[in-house]
C-alpha cells in the first residue's frame, strides 16, 4: 500500500512537472531579440511577443529596440543580443571578416522602403547635387540610395549624404525641408502629399532581389542556446502564420504598439501592401539566389573585399526543426 502511495504521488509530481515546462522555460534566461523601432508594420514584427507565441514554446523573449541593422549587428556580435533581424548584407559584411553570424530564415523578402522628395524632383536624374538622408553608414537605407545611383550612373559623390537615424526622423527632416530626399518605409505613402512630399520610386524597382528582414543569431549564440533558439524560430513562423490571415488583429495591434489612433491610415496601408505585394514569408525560407545577388552588390560596391561562401552563413537547421517542432 506504501508502495502505491509513493508510485501514485511519483506519478502526479512527473505529470505537474511536464504541465509545468512552457512556464519553467518561460522564467529562465530571456531570449534577447533586437528589432528595428515599431513603425506602422509592428503588428506584424511584435506578433511574436504580444500574440503570446513565444510564450506557447516556452520561451522568455524579450524584444529590444534598435536604431538600425549596424547596431543590432554589433550587439549580436558583442552578446549583448542573442538574435536580431534587418537586411542581410550586414551579416555578408561582417562574415567576410571573420565574424561569425549565422542567417536563420528570411521573413520579408521584398523591400518596402521608397525614395521620398520633395516637390521638384521629377526623375533619379533631378537628385545630383541634393542632400540625401539616409540612417547609418552601411544600413539599408544607404545601400538602397548607393544602389539607385548607381543604376542611373550617378555617383554617391554627386549627392550629399546625411545620417539621421529613424524613418520618423527622416521624414520629419524631409517635411521640413532640411534634405530633398530621404530613404524611408513605404508607411508614409499615406500621409506624404499633405507634407508636399511625393515617392519618387520604391527600392524594389533597383533592388529586386534585396530583402529588407532576415533573421540572424551568433554561432556561440546557437551553440549555448540551441533548443531556445529553435523555439524562437518556431514562435516566429506561427506568429507570421496568424498575422498574414488576421488582418484585422495585426492592423489593432500595429496601432496599440505605435500608440496611433484608428483613423490613422498607415498601418492598414502597411499591411494591405504587404499582402498584395507578397512581401512576407511566413515560413521564413532562405533564398539563396537573393543573397548570392546581396553579396555581389557588396563586392561591387567595396563593402566586401572578398566573397564568402554563402552556405556557411546560414544555418538551416534551426528553421527545420522548429518547423518539426510546430508539426507536431
Amino acid at each position: 500500500m506504501k508502495h502505491r502511495k509513493i508510485a501514485c504521488c511519483a506519478a502526479l509530481v512527473a505529470v505537474a512537472l511536464v504541465a509545468a515546462l512552457p512556464a519553467l522555460a518561460a522564467d529562465g534566461k530571456p531570449w534577447r531579440h533586437g528589432i528595428i523601432e515599431p513603425k506602422s508594420d509592428a503588428g506584424i514584427l511584435t506578433m511574436i511577443k504580444n500574440g503570446g507565441f513565444a510564450e506557447k514554446q516556452g520561451l522568455n523573449l524579450e524584444l529590444v529596440n534598435i536604431q538600425s541593422d549596424q547596431i543590432g549587428l554589433k550587439a549580436l556580435l558583442s552578446g549583448d543580443l542573442d538574435s536580431y533581424e534587418g537586411g542581410p548584407s550586414g551579416v555578408l559584411v561582417a562574415d567576410s571578416r571573420g565574424a561569425d553570424a549565422k542567417i536563420l530564415g528570411c521573413h520579408w523578402p521584398v523591400l518596402p522602403h521608397g525614395i521620398f522628395t520633395r516637390a521638384g524632383i521629377a526623375s533619379v536624374q533631378d537628385l545630383k547635387g541634393k542632400s540625401f538622408a539616409i540612417s547609418a553608414p552601411g544600413a539599408l537605407p544607404d545601400l538602397i540610395v548607393r544602389a539607385v545611383l548607381q543604376k542611373n550612373g550617378i555617383g554617391v559623390d554627386d549627392v550629399r549624404l546625411a545620417s539621421l537615424g529613424s524613418d520618423v526622423d527622416r521624414f520629419k527632416a524631409l517635411a521640413a525641408g532640411v534634405v530633398d530626399a530621404a530613404v524611408i518605409s513605404n508607411e508614409y505613402v499615406p500621409i506624404a502629399d499633405a507634407q508636399n512630399i511625393k515617392l519618387l520610386m520604391y527600392g524594389r524597382e533597383a533592388l529586386p532581389y534585396f530583402m529588407r528582414i532576415c533573421q540572424f543569431s551568433s554561432a556561440k549564440a546557437l551553440a549555448q542556446r540551441p533548443d531556445d533558439a529553435v523555439r524562437f524560430v518556431a514562435a516566429e513562423i506561427s506568429a507570421l502564420r496568424f498575422a498574414m490571415t488576421h488582418r484585422d488583429e495585426t492592423i489593432a495591434l500595429s496601432r496599440e504598439v505605435t500608440k496611433t489612433k484608428p483613423e490613422d491610415p498607415r498601418a492598414a496601408f502597411v499591411y494591405d501592401e504587404a499582402v498584395s505585394s507578397k512581401s512576407v514569408d511566413p515560413e521564413m525560407a532562405l533564398p539563396m539566389d537573393k543573397l548570392s545577388q546581396t553579396q555581389d552588390l557588396m563586392m561591387k560596391s567595396g563593402n566586401m573585399t572578398k566573397p564568402i561562401d554563402i552556405a556557411k552563413a546560414i544555418d538551416e537547421s534551426v528553421r527545420l526543426k522548429a518547423l518539426a517542432l510546430l508539426a507536431k
